[in-house]
C-alpha cells in the first residue's frame, strides 16, 4: 500500500500478475497529485477480497492474468447489484480486447509500456467519472440531483489499430445486426455492441432512441421538421447537415426530451 489518503484524493486498486510490471504503474500512479493512496495486488483473487472489503474509487487491471482475466474481474464488479462499481481503466499489452473492454463500460484502455502523460489522462477520467456520479447521485437513490455526465471515450478497431473516439462527438448510432456503428461528422465506426445496450447505457448522456434502428445525440440536434408528413431530424449544421427519420412512435417522446433541454422542435413538428 502506497501513499496516504488525503482530502478528495483517489484511492486506487492496482492490479498486475507480473511484479515489474505492478511495481511501474504504482510508482507511476503514486507520482500523480490526485491520486492520494494505491493498493497494489499481484492476484485477481487478492484484488476481489480487497473489493470485498474495503472501497476504492478506481481499478487498474491487466487483463492476462492466471486464474481471473481482468476482463473477468470486470464483469464480476458489473453483476454486484447492490452496489455502484468503481470505474476500471485496463492496462494491457493486448489491443485486441479494447472491444470487450468498451462491453465492460471501462473508463480508459491504457496500453503497455505505460507513458506517465497517457496514465495522466487515464486518471483524469477516473476523477471526471467520479465527479460525474457524484453529481448524479447514486441510481439508488430516488429523486437524487442530476448534472453534468462525464465524457466517454470509445476504442474502436481498424486495420489492426485501436483508436478512441469521444462520445461527445458521436451524432448517431445506426444498428447493424449485432452491432452498432457509431457515426461522427467525420467518420463511421462498427463497434461490437447491441443498440438497445446503447440506448439504456447511454440515455444520461442525451441520446434517444428515435427508430428501431437508430440513436441520435440530441445535443447534436440543430433542426426538427416534417417532411411529407413524416418527422425529421438534423444532425450537424442546417442545409448540410444528415437528416434521420423519425418513426411516428418515437416523435412524442422526442419532443419530449428536447424539450427537457431547452430546446423548441418548432411549430411544424407533428
Amino acid at each position: 500500500m502506497t501513499g496516504a489518503p488525503g482530502a478528495g484524493g483517489l484511492r486506487v486498486l492496482a492490479v498486475d500478475d507480473e511484479r515489474p510490471a505492478l511495481d511501474e504503474l504504482t510508482y507511476l500512479l503514486s507520482r500523480d497529485e490526485r491520486v492520494a493512496q494505491i493498493v497494489a495486488h499481484l492476484t485477481p483473487a487478492a484484488a476481489l477480497r480487497e473489493l470485498a472489503t474495503d472501497r476504492v474509487d478506481a481499478v487498474f487491471l491487466d487483463v492476462s492474468m492466471p486464474g481471473l482475466t481482468g476482463l473477468e474481474v470486470a464483469a464480476a464488479l458489473r453483476g454486484q447489484a447492490a452496489q455502484v462499481p468503481p470505474p476500471v481503466v485496463f492496462v494491457t499489452a493486448h489491443e485486441a480486447h479494447a472491444a470487450r473492454a468498451f462491453d465492460l463500460h471501462a473508463v480508459d484502455y491504457v496500453l503497455k509500456p505505460v507513458r506517465a502523460e497517457r496514465l495522466a489522462e487515464a486518471v483524469r477520467r477516473v476523477v471526471a467519472h467520479r465527479d460525474g456520479v457524484a453529481l448524479r447521485g447514486s441510481p439508488a437513490t430516488p429523486g437524487a440531483p442530476r448534472g453534468a455526465v462525464p465524457d466517454l471515450q470509445i476504442p474502436v478497431e481498424r486495420g489492426g489499430v485501436t483508436r478512441f473516439v469521444d462520445r461527445s462527438a458521436v451524432t448517431h448510432v445506426e444498428a447493424q445486426g449485432d452491432y452498432a456503428r457509431l457515426h461522427t461528422a467525420t467518420d463511421s465506426h462498427l463497434v461490437r455492441v447491441a443498440l438497445s445496450t446503447l440506448e439504456q447505457d447511454w440515455a444520461e448522456a442525451g441520446f434517444a432512441r428515435i427508430h428501431r434502428s437508430l440513436l441520435v445525440a440530441l445535443a447534436h440536434v440543430t433542426e426538427v421538421r416534417t417532411t411529407s408528413g413524416r418527422c425529421v431530424v438534423v444532425v450537424g449544421p442546417p442545409g448540410t447537415g444528415t437528416e434521420l427519420g423519425v418513426s411516428r412512435r418515437h416523435t412524442r417522446e422526442l419532443r419530449e426530451r428536447l424539450a427537457e433541454r431547452g430546446r423548441s422542435p418548432g411549430p411544424g413538428t407533428p
